[in-house]
């Protein structure tokens, strides 16, 4: 089997440790055979800083990252799929969230871009480990075109609703737009969900998607636990994302809810 886990709110604590108990089940998962997918929001960058970190980072492992936008093989070190925004989409938002005094962001291979020197920006680098850059235009900072961008309003989630809604007309078969956590909200192209990146996995590893369990606790995680053959959310999760679980773990991301899981599902313990 395999088993798509998210990290934050999830397989990390509070305080962004993974337990001794979590650790060990992922250990017995990996040994007895099944596959471990960390899936994120977080770019590729930090996502495998955060694999390393974990212990996983070798056979048997895989990110996805970007919410979709990349699937990485940890022990091949090589990007499996990416699909990316386009320059002009680019320009429009980061110019529209200037406009509304909102953040913006988007990420090169080894750090987070914006064009303003922003408390938000570094708040983020902090909590997630990703160096900042600050340019005067993003697009000709980039290498490549990126696979996502990220509006943060810490204090006024009421600023990202109406935000979100005023692009909506316009993303409309061009960008998806939705929530990781109340102050996140991610902008990634069309079609591009966790969900859609397990089907693409399974189909490359062979493994059919009914052998698949997710674990997840927030809006970003409802694509992945719909398309899996088991999707199981936090008892931490949030109240809409929990509607759609198969499974509700006893345990929260505190006390180790997704060594429940995988006793429960893959070792069958």
């Amino acid at each position: 089997m395999i088993l798509f886990t998210d990290l934050d709110g999830t397989l990390l604590t509070d305080s962004k440790e993974l337990t001794k108990e979590n650790q060990n089940a992922i250990r017995e998962a990996i040994e007895a055979g099944h596959k471990v997918v960390i899936s994120t929001g977080r770019p590729l960058a930090g996502a495998t800083a955060q694999a390393r970190a974990l212990h996983l980072d070798g056979e048997g492992c895989y990110i996805i990252c970007f919410n979709g936008g990349e699937i990485y093989d940890c022990a091949a070190r090589k990007s499996l799929y990416r699909k990316s925004v386009p320059f002009e989409e680019v320009r429009y938002v980061f110019d529209l969230a200037h406009k509304r005094g909102l953040h913006i962001q988007t990420y090169d291979r080894n750090h987070v871009i914006g064009e303003e020197n922003r408390k938000e920006i570094f708040d983020y680098s902090s909590v997630y480990g990703l160096p900042a850059k600050i340019v005067p235009d993003v697009i000709s900072c980039l290498p490549e075109e990126p696979c996502k961008m990220l509006a943060i309003d810490e204090e006024n989630h009421e600023n990202l609703v109406r935000f979100q809604k005023e692009l909506l007309p316009w993303a409309e078969g061009k960008l998806d737009l939705f929530f990781s956590h109340p102050m996140l909200l991610e902008l990634v192209p069309t079609g591009v969900s966790k969900g859609a990146a397990i089907g693409i996995l399974c189909d490359y590893l062979g493994i059919p998607i009914s052998e698949a369990v997710a674990v997840g606790d927030a809006e970003n995680d409802i694509p992945m636990i719909r398309a899996a053959g088991i999707g199981a959310v936090m008892c931490n999760g949030e109240a809409h994302t929990l509607s759609f679980a198969d499974y509700v773990t006893t345990n929260d991301n505190n006390h180790s809810g997704v060594a429940e899981v995988i006793r429960r599902f893959l070792l069958r313990k």
